[in-house]
């Protein structure tokens, strides 16, 4: 997928589901917004410097928020430069107190690196992405730290894990808290009131039916709160999947074992589904199949999903 170009100097790069989107404003001195995965580093930099971007030249780092999609390149990325990275405070809170399960990393068994958060960002403020100023605004309830980035002028909405176009970003009571789904609520209920004519999300293509991704997403958490077995269903499927991207070709007869290794699988199955731990792994990898989201060769486990 080649890059766009969103504003003059401002490419929007889109990645897969394990890499999040980036955002570089190539002018001087250069800034990106979110840097993908740890294991993807390599065709990050690749990326990044297709555009004209040598990493030892970028000023600033803004992260919508800290899971370890979002911030895998920004550690090292910093170590070349000595940029800034701008943050909402609550995940530069996360980052100073080196808090590795508010930010899932050790939770969702995760690889990520800490880094040192030099800006805050709050609820209202503009941040400069070169000559471009975009609104932050405060989007909790997939993270608790997540923000969007808008700009008024053009009505865009960079969305990050907030706002997606026909699916959901995980949710996770366990680390959230009971009250995500609410805030996810209040979140979306907050963002729609904005004049908005393209949306850049944090996975997958731009889209401009914005007001109906948001009534799509309301829906969902609606269901979320009549049937919370849904939560658990969508944390099983998106993560089990997660797990084989960064595990491609993990064996069949250790896929089990491994989940069960991790808090993330026992909690979830114990909170909605009553501990049944190896009936409910067999289910949903039964459904993977049958989507082809998940398939099998020489014994070994893969996903389809794009990277």
């Amino acid at each position: 997928m080649q890059p766009q170009e969103i504003l003059p100097d401002v490419f929007f790069v889109e990645r897969g589901y394990l890499n999040a989107n980036h955002f570089v404003y190539r002018g001087d001195p250069p800034v990106l917004i979110d840097t993908g995965y740890i294991s993807g580093f390599n065709e990050t930099a690749r990326r990044i410097e297709q555009l004209g971007v040598a990493l030892r030249d970028i000023s600033l780092i803004v992260s919508t928020h800290s899971h370890c999609d979002h911030i895998g390149g920004n550690r090292r990325i910093q170590d070349l430069s000595g940029c800034d990275i701008a943050i909402h405070r609550i995940g530069k809170g996360f980052m100073d107190q080196r808090d590795d399960w508010a930010t899932w990393w050790r939770y969702y068994d995760q690889e990520a690196e800490f880094f040192q958060a030099t800006r805050p960002l709050d609820d209202g403020e503009f941040v400069g992405i070169g000559p471009y100023e975009f609104e932050v605004l405060f989007t909790p309830g997939h993270a608790s730290d997540s923000i969007v980035l808008y700009h008024r002028k053009r009505k865009i909405l960079i969305s990050s894990d907030t706002l997606w176009k026909d699916d959901m970003a995980v949710m996770t009571v366990r680390v959230e808290g009971s009250r995500a789904v609410w805030e996810m609520m209040a979140s979306l209920e907050k963002i729609r009131s904005l004049d908005v004519d393209i949306v850049y999300p944090g996975h997958g293509p731009p889209f401009t039916d914005f007001q109906a991704a948001a009534e799509r997403g309301l829906e969902r958490l609606q269901t979320y709160l009549r049937q919370p077995e849904r939560i658990g269903n969508d944390v099983l499927k998106k993560i089990m999947i997660y797990t084989l991207m960064m595990r491609p070709g993990v064996p069949e007869k250790r896929f089990f074992p491994l989940l069960m290794g991790t808090h993330w699988y026992k909690e979830t199955v114990d909170l909605y589904f009553g501990g049944r731990y190896e009936a409910k792994y067999e289910e949903i990898v039964e459904k993977l199949k049958k989507r082809i989201l998940l398939k099998e060769k020489d014994e070994r486990l893969f996903t389809t999903v794009k990277q």
